[in-house]
Formats: structure tokens, C-alpha cells, sequence
């Protein structure tokens, strides 16, 4: 990508204050949706969607549709980083969005599986609009850290980049503090019902807000030059795989151990937590209120070591950071088991490990997978290593560790040997690549 180098130094065409806004509050919305159908995959739908099957086959089904939003987003980062890469982050980004909140607003008012006439139709729809969510967020992540890492002062790149990743954790306090207040003011009865529709529906007063914010921006700088340069790439895909096939590779398996901590932390122990402890496979036993408030104090920690992770990228480098943080994960995978099994306080500990773990290695992505690609291919390239991350280490993860979870009778020993796995692939994908920290990123 070239030698060190800095933005011009005229005035940048957006803001500071509607870069951050409008990179932030579009991936927050994004993950408020997706993590919406993650709780209500754990919780609603194996009864509502699955009702034949036995309890462990429902649980294993409604997240083997959770999974199919990860085989999508592949297409959706193809699709979505072409656009991105050709007509401009700004109007990309406002059609990622329509897509992600129109499929989960749907989402919100089908109808379950016992419905008369739904008994086949109710899941078959589930799986498309699944499909959507993924092909929307496909393409929301890469554009909104190309929105704020483009529009970086020189040496802020890794700071500017954890706005957009502040989403993702903001997003999950916003749905969980949803599902705990329609949790204890409705009944079991009512909750199952509707209430578990009211998080879904909310989604599409959310989406006005961000197309809102998203409308007034302008273009990033890094791409307004790639147009007055003529550099603006036939088909973005073709020029990826043809001149960054490595930095592909590399970003890709440097996501993984990420992928796979974030969704042990969220929808695996969401599980794990509220099975009851006299159930064949032995859960935690925790209320569904009780368990979602840990896991929202726990997040709280995500959020603050995801703002700490940017000026500590910026000072230190990207890789050598995360080198170290990937190591941390790793050895988390090993204490996971005898951490929870020390009672409320040693779950309390695992999730606030987990979590701020999780900070750690999310922040810097924002900048280190983009910093990977040059400014005509970067949308798509960022899209598509962070999406093709995504079905090697999030797809499989909700319903191999539910696996291994079972196989050991509800130990979790496998459960920590799997993110061991992870962090190793992520550790050698490190270790063969470079530090991008001073990369000309108008290159």
C-alpha cells in the first residue's frame, strides 16, 4: 500500500461530530436488529418457529437459521463493497441500512409456526428474511469504518475506526435493556405472544434516524481523490482477488478468534445461563432478567475497552496489539470452565473478562482490516475479509459450541479448547502479516 502519509491538509468535507454520529449510530442500529434475533433466538423462537422438534433439536435449529445471516453476508459485502467502490461509501451505506431494517421489521410481525397455513411457510420466511439481515450487514460494517477512518486525522485512524465498533456494543444494551424491561412487566404468556415483536418493530423508528444522519453527509476524501484520479475500479471484486489476494487472506483469519469470542460471550451463554440446572444438559440456571442484566454489565466493559483499544492501536501499532490480546483470548479459553464454575461471582468475572477481551480485539479492526487495502479496492476488500471471517469463525460458532456444550454435559471444557482454536488461526494470520499503522491511506 505504500510508504507513510497524510491527508491534505485542507478542511475535511465532513465534520468531526457527523462522522462519529453518522458512523456510529448506523452500525448501532445494524446491531440493535441483529442482536434482536440473537435473544430471540435463544429465547422465543426454538418454541414458536420449531414446535414439533424435541427441546435440543428446536435450540439447534433456531440457531442454525441464526447462522444463515453469516452465509449471506458474504454475497452482501461483494455486493454492497462493488457500490462502495464505484458510486461511494455515502449512498452505499443508506442502502445497507434500508436493507438490514426493512428484513428485520418483517421479522417482527410473522407469524409463528403454529399458525394455521404456517407451519412450513413461518420458518421458510424466517430464513429469507434471516438471509437479508446478512446481506444488509454485509455491507453496513465496511462502510461505516471506511466513513470514519476516512475522514481521520493523521495518527487517529485506530481511534476514529472504534466509533463505528461502539455499535456493536451499544447496540446490545440498547436490545437488552428492551428484552429485560418486556421480560419482568409482561408475563410468559404475554412475552411470548408479542413482546418479543416489540424490539423488531422498534427497528424501523431507528432506521429513520440513521438514513437521516446518513442523507447530509459527504463524500470521504480517500474516495473523492480515487474519482478525480480515475481509479474508480470496473468490477472491485475482480481487482481484490487479482492484486490483494494475500491481504484477503490474512485480514480474514485475523477475525476469527474476534467472531468467535463475541459470539460465545452473546448467544452461547445467553443459553448457557438460563437453562435450568435440572435440564438433561445442566445450564447455570439463571432467570432470563437476572442473566440479561449480567450480560449487560458485562458489555458495558466491551464498550469501554473498545474506546481504550483505538489510542492504544494508534500508540502502540495494530498488530502488536492485537498479538497480544489474541494470546489473552486464548488463555481465557483455558480458564473459561474453572472461572464459571465458581458461582455468581466467578460468572460475573467470565463475563467481564470476556467482554473487555472482546474491546480489545474489536476496536482496532475498524482500522487494521481497511489499512489491508488500497483506496479503489478498500470497501470491497475490508467487506469481503470481514464477512468471509464471519462464516469461518461466527456461522458455526452458536451451534458447534452448543455442540461440544452438550457432548460434555454441560462442561465447558471443549467450549474454551474451540476459542483456543480460534486465537491460534488468528495469532499465525498476525504473524505472516505486517503492521499497517503508517500506511498512505489515500494510496
Amino acid at each position: 500500500m505504500g510508504t507513510a502519509g497524510h491527508a491534505p491538509a485542507a478542511a475535511p468535507a465532513n465534520t468531526r461530530g457527523r462522522v462519529i454520529v453518522a458512523s456510529m449510530v448506523g452500525t448501532t442500529i445494524e446491531f440493535f436488529d441483529f442482536y434482536a434475533y440473537a435473544t430471540a433466538a435463544s429465547l422465543v423462537f426454538p418454541t414458536l418457529f420449531f414446535p414439533e422438534q424435541s427441546p435440543t433439536t428446536q435450540l439447534l435449529s433456531s440457531f442454525a437459521v441464526f447462522g444463515v445471516a453469516f452465509v449471506a453476508r458474504p454475497l452482501g459485502s461483494v455486493l454492497f463493497g462493488h457500490f462502495g467502490d464505484r458510486i461511494g461509501r455515502k449512498r452505499t451505506l443508506v442502502a445497507s441500512l434500508l436493507v438490514m431494517g426493512i428484513a428485520t421489521f418483517l421479522i417482527g410481525i410473522l407469524p409463528p409456526a403454529t399458525t394455521p397455513g404456517f407451519s412450513v411457510l413461518a420458518p421458510a420466511i424466517l430464513v429469507l428474511l434471516r438471509f437479508c439481515q446478512g446481506v444488509g450487514l454485509g455491507g453496513e460494517w465496511s462502510g461505516a469504518a471506511l466513513l470514519a477512518t476516512e475522514n481521520a486525522p493523521p495518527g487517529k485512524r485506530a481511534l476514529y475506526g472504534t466509533f463505528p465498533q461502539l455499535g456493536a456494543p451499544i447496540g446490545f444494551i440498547l436490545t437488552n435493556v428492551l428484552f429485560v424491561v418486556l421480560s419482568v412487566t409482561l408475563s410468559d404468556e404475554q412475552f411470548m405472544s408479542w413482546g418479543w415483536r416489540v424490539p423488531f418493530l422498534i427497528s424501523a423508528v431507528l432506521v429513520v434516524v440513521g438514513l437521516w444522519v446518513r442523507l447530509r453527509l459527504m463524500e470521504t476524501p480517500a474516495f473523492q481523490r480515487v474519482l478525480d484520479e480515475q481509479r474508480v475500479a470496473e468490477v472491485p471484486v475482480a481487482r481484490v482477488f487479482t492484486t490483494a489476494w494475500k491481504p484477503l487472506v490474512l485480514a480474514t483469519l485475523a477475525m476469527v478468534a474476534t467472531y468467535v469470542l463475541f459470539y460465545m460471550m452473546t448467544a452461547f451463554l445467553m443459553v448457557v445461563g438460563t437453562t435450568p440446572t435440572t435440564d438433561p444438559v445442566p445450564g447455570l440456571g439463571y432467570e432470563r432478567p437476572a442473566f440479561l442484566a449480567m450480560l449487560i454489565i458485562g458489555v458495558v466493559f466491551f464498550g469501554i475497552f473498545t474506546l481504550v483499544s483505538g489510542p492504544l492501536a494508534d500508540r502502540v501499532g495494530r498488530r502488536s496489539m492485537l498479538l497480544v490480546v489474541t494470546a489473552g483470548i486464548a488463555v481465557f479459553g483455558l480458564l473459561l470452565q474453572p472461572l464459571i464454575s465458581l458461582g455468581t461471582v466467578g460468572v460475573m468475572v467470565t463475563l467481564i473478562l470476556g467482554f473487555t477481551l472482546m474491546g480489545l480485539t474489536f476496536g482496532p479492526m475498524a482500522a487494521f482490516l481497511p489499512e489491508m487495502f488500497a483506496a479503489d479496492v478498500r470497501y470491497t476488500g475490508s467487506a469481503v475479509s470481514y464477512n468471509m471471517a464471519s462464516v469461518i469463525g461466527a456461522a458455526p460458532a452458536p451451534y458447534a459450541l452448543i455442540a461440544l456444550w452438550t457432548l460434555l454435559d454441560g462442561s465447558l471444557w471443549l467450549v474454551g479448547g474451540y476459542l483456543v482454536l480460534a486465537a491460534a488461526v488468528t495469532a499465525v494470520a498476525l504473524l505472516l502479516g505486517s503492521e499497517t499503522k503508517d500506511v498512505d491511506y489515500l494510496a
